[in-house]
């Protein structure tokens, strides 16, 4: 299983942008197990990643969804949703492959879905912070620059 694993396992969502926002509770939801899952990938990626790029990148990811996991939290406490440690079915499915791999071919995987997964979730937080209720719309516009951030430096690693 290569590239076209993680494409087919986006590609329901990849190309499907909604063209409003999600409900306040489904959005934050979803955000809170994105970052569990970007958190939980990340820490494999330390271990597991062929390349100091990779390894780097996934310390990266580790910290920055931990920051926004913690911004998350009261927006989805007024909202009652409960802050879980729960990770998407995507990550979960995700996180069991790459389990397996290693070095270059762990590299080129993991690289993969985060660019797939990244241009996911920027089309849902820039759906969002548009047409979303004003205290996500709100969290949507400041955590984009961060995800795009997260975008650009996987499209810049070579695995």
């Amino acid at each position: 299983m290569t590239k076209s694993f993680f494409v087919a396992l986006a590609s329901g969502v990849l190309f499907t942008s909604a063209a409003h926002a999600a409900p306040p509770r489904v959005f934050l939801n979803d955000v809170i197990r994105g970052d569990n899952g970007e958190i939980r990938l990340g820490a494999l990626a330390e271990t597991h990643g062929g390349s100091r790029a990779v390894r780097d990148y996934g310390r990266t990811l580790n910290r920055d969804h931990t920051f926004a996991k913690r911004q998350v939290v009261p927006v989805a406490r007024s909202f009652n949703v409960p802050i879980s440690g729960n990770i998407t079915p995507e990550a979960r499915e995700a996180y069991d492959h790459l389990l397996r791999l290693r070095g270059r071919e762990f590299d080129r995987e993991f690289v993969q879905h985060m660019v797939d997964d990244h241009q996911k979730d920027i089309a849902k937080f820039e759906d969002q912070a548009r047409t979303g209720d004003r205290r996500t719309a709100s969290l949507a516009r400041r955590q984009l620059p961060v995800l795009r951030k997260h975008l650009r430096i996987a499209q810049s690693i070579n695995p």
